[in-house]
């Protein structure tokens, strides 16, 4: 019984650190997807066409890769001092999870109809107004569902982090196969199930809110 409430207390020190990448993740990566996706869907062409070789690179490659290369890649190239682990974690994971969420912004965007715009513009409304009065809610109805996948599957790749050695969940379980204990590993599945479990009642909830935007 001792032993399981050490591997307990253990764990959720790991969990917090978990906890502590998905929440700052989520954080930056939210507004920086958005300014990356009005990047990709500027009218000005060398914007769009760096911003859109951007999202491709970062997309087209493994999370685990990006970790490696933000982790040693100043050091390889420009001789500098490794970044503390937690920090690369992050600068990693938010560069990764924005250019998905910009996709999901520019697919939502994108998705409203041409006439709603125009339909404001007759009623003279500015812009501004229009996208936050007319496209914004329609908008975020639309997105709900896919970024609920990102954001999930954001809980599960904070698993990763421990390729740099930063001490999450997963990486604190795994210490403890040093002393011939596999159980804990397994028991970190009753952590991700709880915290997925979590975010899918969070996330039922704002569906059900939005319904009055079904089309």
């Amino acid at each position: 019984m001792n032993n399981f409430w050490s591997v307990t207390a253990s764990l959720l020190e790991g969990f917090w650190v978990t906890c502590a990448i998905f929440a700052v993740t989520l954080v930056l990566a939210l507004p920086l997807g958005l300014i990356i996706a009005f990047g990709a869907m500027s009218s000005f062409k060398p914007v769009k066409a760096v911003v859109k070789v951007f999202i491709w690179v970062i997309r087209g490659t493994p999370l685990m890769l990006q970790l490696l290369v933000v982790y040693y890649g100043p050091a390889l190239i420009f001789h500098w001092d490794l970044m503390p682990r937690f920090i690369a974690t992050i600068v990693a994971f938010v560069i990764n999870y924005a250019c998905y969420f910009a996709e999901i912004y520019r697919g939502g965007i994108e998705s409203i109809s041409k006439g709603q715009r125009e339909a404001g513009q007759v009623l003279g409304m500015t812009k501004t107004q229009i996208f936050f009065k007319v496209i914004l809610l329609q908008v975020v109805k639309r997105i709900v569902p896919p970024m609920s996948n990102e954001i999930i599957t954001l809980v599960k790749d904070t698993s990763l982090a421990r390729i740099i050695l930063v001490e999450e969940l997963l990486k604190a379980a795994q210490e403890f196969t040093a002393w011939g204990l596999m159980w804990p590993l397994f028991y970190t599945g009753v952590f991700y199930l709880l915290f997925v479990g979590i975010l899918t009642l969070v996330f039922r909830g704002i569906e059900k809110k939005l319904d009055y935007f079904r089309s």
